[in-house]
């Protein structure tokens, strides 16, 4: 799988953990924010934080 797929599969996770609107994350946001919400935190405000 190429990096690139990997991303999309990542962006599709976090869609279904409720991380809505993350096209423009980076991976390592993306991570941050699925890890985030993974440990309890709202999917939406754990996107705000990691996006900081």
């Amino acid at each position: 799988m190429t990096s690139r797929e990997q991303l999309h599969d990542m962006r599709q996770q976090a869609h279904k953990m409720g991380i809505e609107g993350n096209s423009k994350m980076t991976e390592s946001q993306l991570k941050n924010a699925m890890k985030m919400a993974g440990k309890g935190m709202k999917p939406q405000d754990a996107k705000e934080q990691a996006k900081r």
